[in-house]
This record gives structure tokens, sequence and C-alpha cells, in this order.
């Protein structure tokens, strides 16, 4: 497409947007990589349009229909003409490979791979000598026609190796220390040279700082940090919080400002017009049986107001941690950097404080708490006609486990049960019953993701692992949790307050495509040519209900949706249905929560402890920084538990498993364990008998001569070859044939010498 022509027909004339599809057939066919400068004057947008058009820009980047690096943008799943690589070794015909150094694998795919070109002439420049494996170079890019390589890369310099700190396991076996990294990613070793130690003892957990011998060529660890045992499984998810950079310990202002806090004492005359008393109302606690801390409390009770026949009357009251955390702050400091707790299965790394988190936010049974209280009114179908906010005091009757609830419900409570039952209890569900029908009507999307628990004995290890039941209890919490956070929104967006919305945008167009097509090799079919919505997920997902692969199709469809993020700009919810949504009923353990609470203080002038002017200005940036937060520990916690299955399945190497192909890739089949749903790898060149040639479009491996299939979601049997527990890693081979099916072809031909790109022999 043609950039438009400059508009000379007169000032201040207002030019309309390009459409998405004239930004990308714009940004494919530039010859180098643009920036919102180079769009702006290609399709004439000036003046305010400029913003428009940067919204524009952030929203299809957003959807992942571009890809950002820095201030430049490009179609997603491609590369630069010119980029900085990372050297990955040679291939079989003795080529350089390479990866990008900057590459999001879950947001553009997998990594393409890179066959790289030496320099021409090198002369006694040593930024231009043959690189090696591990160099830093940068180059110029062309894509190819290869089967195998995406890209062909002619190395413009090296690049210097900036020096690097990571994680290992010290061994000392008789000779020169040696440091394993934890990295599962990480092939190599690292030599320590002598007085470099650190001194670390035999199978400590160390922290090193990489540095390549420039003499030789070779990287070396110099040890900075001794972290413990490896034997001590309690030392595991360490690892997580340094590789993911997650805070241990609080600075020392913070610690002193919560040591300096006072306990809440009941005071009508504060807070502009004082606190709604509530100590009346027999609000509860329902939270997991392990639960340290209690933000939330809940109450209902049926409308007695004609007007609202079978309606209902329901309070959500969170823990008024704004009470306590001042903008500006060193525990608001902090808090915003931590960004939210994160809970490894042998410890929480909390955002807050302990003795704000488990003491004095904490909703205890039978003491005065602060709240923000959320009182909401349903009718008889469970639709929510009004809602309202304001400061209270609770002292909660009971803090109850999901599981005693549910019991109770079910008839059989206990001591502690008994008495609430009917005053406390029924009502509750009477008041879900109704919300629940209203929930169904709006068709929120049905995954079934069992999560899995990993119970820990006393020493850390894994006890055994198990898929909590899910309650009727879980659901009615979230159920009114979701509802208080619709309020929270509605209330802030009625007063044009500045707060992080939780969005979750509509699957990207060719996630949807994808998944069209995978569906096909299984049979299954699923609307085209039209906006995918919830229910149209929740219809497919009925298909598969009761089938062989009704989990992965589950965990596909997820992988589907875009990721939820915070944003100070309203993207609606999708997986929720809900047009617009936030936040509220967590402010100990997540800073976006807080950031609600202090904006609602302003919106309802409910006191002067809302939003400061910095936190007004700066809202786009904390929300990106909230959302890299939770990315890091939800990753965190995924490594931890890998680590800890890994230790657990140690002993059973040689035993065979059943499971199923959670991923397929060029390089072999991941698969995920039935009984524990620990996740290894099956490399392809353990698979014999045939040439397997990666179908992406099918999610499968397909012999070239016999047409053996292995597709994702097919279940399998596997032994378990190897286990590398500090990093997580478990090598499986398989045991039995693959499907039987169509021949994929031959294999590919070399295409030339300046694009080799023969495959792997089997």
């Amino acid at each position: 497409m043609a950039p438009r022509k400059q508009d000379k027909s007169g000032a201040g004339k207002i030019v309309p947007l390009p459409s998405e599809e004239q930004i990308l057939e714009f940004v494919r066919n530039s010859p180098g990589t643009p920036g919102t400068r180079e769009i702006a004057r290609a399709f004439n947008i000036r003046g305010p349009e400029r913003v428009a058009l940067k919204k524009l820009l952030k929203a299809m980047t957003d959807k992942g229909l571009l890809g950002r690096r820095g201030r430049r943008l490009r179609a997603p799943g491609t590369l630069p003409p010119v980029a900085v690589l990372v050297v990955t070794g040679r291939d079989e015909d003795g080529e350089l490979t390479a990866r990008p150094e900057q590459w999001d694998e879950e947001a553009e795919g997998a990594v393409p791979a890179i066959v790289v070109q030496a320099p021409k002439a090198a002369g006694r420049r040593s930024d231009l000598q043959p690189p090696t494996d591990g160099d830093r170079i940068l180059a110029r890019l062309n894509p190819t026609v290869s089967d195998i390589y995406a890209y062909e890369a002619r190395m413009i310099r090296r690049l210097l190796v900036p020096e690097t700190r990571t994680l290992g396991v010290y061994r000392r076996a008789g000779g020169p220390g040696r440091v394993i990294p934890v990295d599962k990613r990480e092939r190599e070793e690292w030599d320590v040279l002598p007085g470099n130690d650190g001194g670390a003892r035999e199978s400590e957990l160390v922290e090193v700082q990489l540095v390549r011998d420039r003499g030789r060529g070779l990287k070396t660890a110099r040890i900075v940090g001794r972290l413990g045992s490896t034997a001590d499984q309690r030392n595991i998810s360490l690892i997580a919080a340094h590789q993911h950079g997650i805070k241990l310990a609080f600075n020392d202002d913070t610690i002193k400002q919560a040591k300096e806090l006072k306990p809440f004492r009941h005071d009508g005359a504060r807070h502009g017009g004082g606190r709604r008393d509530l100590r009346q109302l027999p609000l509860i606690t329902i939270d997991p049986a392990d639960a340290r801390d209690h933000d939330d409390a809940v109450w209902a009770q049926p409308d007695d107001d004609p007007a609202n026949a079978g309606g209902f009357l329901v309070i959500v009251a969170i823990a008024d941690v704004a009470h306590y955390i001042r903008p500006g702050t060193a525990l608001d400091r902090e808090a915003r950097e931590r960004g939210n707790s994160v809970y490894f299965p042998d410890r929480v790394v909390p955002m807050l404080p302990e003795r704000i988190s488990n003491d004095l936010c904490s909703l205890k049974h039978g003491q005065d708490r602060p709240v923000l209280a959320c009182s909401m009114t349903f009718n008889a179908n469970g639709t929510k006609i009004s809602h309202r906010f304001e400061r209270a005091t609770i002292r909660s009757q009971a803090s109850l486990s999901y599981e005693q609830a549910q019991s109770a419900i079910d008839g059989r409570p206990d001591d502690q049960t008994a008495a609430l039952l009917e005053p406390v209890l029924r009502p509750l569900w009477q008041a879900y019953t109704a919300v629940d029908s209203a929930r169904r009507t709006r068709g929120p999307l049905e995954l079934d993701l069992p999560e899995r628990k990993l119970v820990l004995d006393d020493k850390g290890f894994v006890e055994r692992v198990h898929v909590p039941e899910r309650l009727q209890a879980h659901k009615l919490i979230e159920e009114f949790m979701i509802q208080a956070n619709v309020s929270a929104a509605e209330t802030l967006e009625e007063h044009a307050m500045a707060f992080p919305y939780r969005a979750h945008e509509a699957p990207a167009a060719e996630k949807v495509v994808a998944l069209g097509e995978f569906l096909q090799s299984l049979g299954l079919s699923s609307p085209k040519g039209q906006v995918m919505k919830p229910r149209n997920f929740n219809d497919l997902l009925r298909k598969v209900e009761g089938k062989d692969f009704q989990q992965i199709v589950h965990d596909v469809v997820l992988r589907t949706q875009s990721q939820a993020i915070y944003s100070p700009h309203n993207q609606g919810h999708f997986g929720l249905n809900l047009r617009r949504y936030a936040h509220f009923t967590s402010p100990i353990r997540r800073y976006a929560d807080l950031l609600v609470h202090h904006a609602l203080i302003d919106a309802c002038k409910l006191g002067k402890d809302g939003l400061s002017e910095w936190d007004i200005a700066n809202m786009t940036e904390t929300a990106e920084a909230i959302s890299g937060a939770e990315r890091r520990a939800m990753l965190a916690e995924r490594d931890t538990s890998d680590r800890l299955l890994a230790a657990f399945l140690a002993d059973r190497v040689r035993s065979l498993f059943s499971g199923r192909i959670s991923g397929v890739t060029r390089a072999g089949l991941f698969v995920r364990l039935a009984d524990t749903g620990a996740d290894g790898f099956v490399p392809v060149s353990s698979i014999k008998g045939d040439y397997f040639i990666h179908d992406e479009t099918r999610h499968a491996l397909i012999g070239a001569e016999t047409g053996e299939t292995f597709q994702l979601a097919d279940p399998v049997e596997v032994r378990l070859l190897e286990v590398t527990p500090i990093a997580g890693g478990l090598r499986f081979e398989l045991v039995g044939s693959g499907k039987k099916g169509k021949p994929a072809g031959r294999k590919p031909r070399r295409q030339g010498p300046a694009r080799r790109a023969r495959g792997r022999r089997r």
C-alpha cells in the first residue's frame, strides 16, 4: 500500500486515521523498522491526531498485531533488518547458528532459527573475527526460503559480552572448582579460577558473576554470594526469587515505618464524617485452610424492600490497607516496587511487611478492623441494581475454611458452623444462587483448568501432588469478589478517576486462526468469519467434554487468550465478558488494588488519603510495572514447582509414566505427566525409525517416510531418562509408536551455499 499523499487542501483539516490493515501493510513493506514518527509522516498525521495514532498503535501492540523494540514497530513474529544476535553453536553442516538477543516467545511464538555467515574479510580487527558460541553480534538479517532457517545473518561486528550474574551449584570433586548452572537452558559449566570461590562449599547454591577469559575465550565464574546447601529443599524457592529479581527482605525504612504503625481503634469522628459501624453485622471470612491473612469478609440477607421482591443485599468488606499505607511513604514505594505477593509452595514473599498483612490489616475473628465496604443490591435474577462504597469498621464473626463452609451447607456442620448455618451461611448461598444465575446469562469463559497443589513435608520435599476439589464455596467468594470489582470500576469511571483497569482483550486474530487449524486436526470445527466471543469458546469446550483430549483443548484455548494486564485505559475483560473491570478485593497482596482503594477514597470523598498527584501522573508507568511484576511472580512460582517436582521424581529414573503431549517443536516433544503434572522433554533425535518433520498447523511431528505422527494432546507412555533437580529439567524417551498417518514427504534439500538449511539426521 502506498502511503497517503500530503494533504494540501488547507491547514487544520482533519485527516482520518489509517486502518489497522493499512498500518500493518505499511510496516511489512517498509525497508527498515518504522516508528511512530515514520508512520505519522507516511499517513500525514499531524497535531492532535498524533495522540490518537499513538493510542491506535498501542492497542495494536497489546493485541499482538505489532511487535515493539524500543520505539520501533514491526510485524509480530518478525525481526528487523539489523539486530543483536547471540551465537548458539553450529549445525551438522558446520554452519553457525544464532538466536535473537530479545524475543518474547509467549507474545511472538517460537524463536526464529538463524544461520550466520561469517564476515568476508576480518583483517586484524578483533570485532570482525569469526564469532564463537555465546558471542553477541550485530548482524544484518535477510529472510530465507528455507524450511529450517527463517533468516540468514551476515555479521557486521562482534559486540562486547557484558559481565552477568546468575545462579549455579558449586562443585569441587578433587580438582578446580566448577559451577553448574541452575538454568536448564544453559548447556555449559563454568570454571572457578583460584581465589574466586568466595569460600563456597561443595554442593552449595551460589550467585556468580560470569566473566569471559579474553585470552582463552572461555567463560569463568567468580562467586559473589552463597545462598545455602542445595540439599535443603527450602532453598529451592530462593533460586527462582534470585533469578527473577524478587526481593526477599524489606528496606530498613519500610520495616521502621511498619513497626511505628498503631493498631486501629474505631473513632467515628475520623475520616471526614466517620466510619460506618458494621460490627453488629455477622460478616465472616472464607479462605483456604492454610491462609495466613484474611483481606475480605462477606455478608448477605434478603432485601426487605417491597420494590425489590426476591432480591438480596450483599456486603463485601475489604481490609482498608490505605488507612496504613499513605502515598509516597517508604511502605508505599516498596509495595509499588514489589507489585504483588509471590506464593511459593514453601513460603510467601509478601508485598507488605507481615505486621501489616498478617496482623493490622488481617480481618481476624473477633477483632475490630478498618475496611472499605462495598454494599450491593441484587434483584431476584441476580442482576446488580445499585452499589455504594464507604469506610467502615467490622468485627469478623468467624474465620472459616472453604471446606468448613461447604460441609455446613451440605448438611455436615461442625461445632463452629452449626450456629452460623441459618443466620449467616444460608443467606449467603441464596444470594449466590441468584448472582450465579446472572453470571451464566452473562456467559464468561468457562475454562476447566485444575490447579495441582504440591504438599511438602517438614523438610521441604514434595510429599504428594493433588488437585483440590473445586467447591461451590470457592465459586461463591469468587463471584462476590467479581461483583465488587465491577462496582469499583463503575464508580471510578463515573467520577473520571485515574486508576488501573484489569484489562483482558479478545484473542488476536492470528491465534484464533491457529486454534481453528488445530481443531481441524482433531476432527473438530470452530466458528469462522466472525468475532469470537466467550460463548463461542464455551460451545467448543462443551463439544469436547468427556473426550480423551478434553483437557488439552482447554489448555490450547487458554493459550489462545490474550494475557491480562493492568492498564489506565479500559479495554474490557474478555474472559469474564465484562465491559469494565478493576482489582479492588486484595490490597494486602496486589498494589493495583491499593491504588483502586486510594482512587475510591478520592471519588467518594472518604478521606484525605487518596491518590497523590504523582500517582495520577504516573499511572501508565505504574500499570506497566505491576504487570511486569505479576509476570515475574508467575514465572518464579512455576520454576519453583518444576524444581520441586524434578527432585520428587529423581529416584524414579528408568520408570515408565503415562502422559500427554503438551507441546510440539522442531526440536522435540514436551510431555506432561498424568499423575504429577510434571513437564519434560523428548528430543526429536531420540525418536527412532524415521526423519520427523514439524507440522506447525497440526502441532505435530510427522515421519517423512512412515507417516508416524506425534500430535499435541496425544496420550503417550514415556520412560524417564534424566533428572536435573536444580534446573527443574526432565528428559524422557517415548515408549511405543505414534499414530498412523500420511507420510510427510522427503527430507528438505540444501538450498545453496548462501542458505544451507539441511535438517538434522536421525
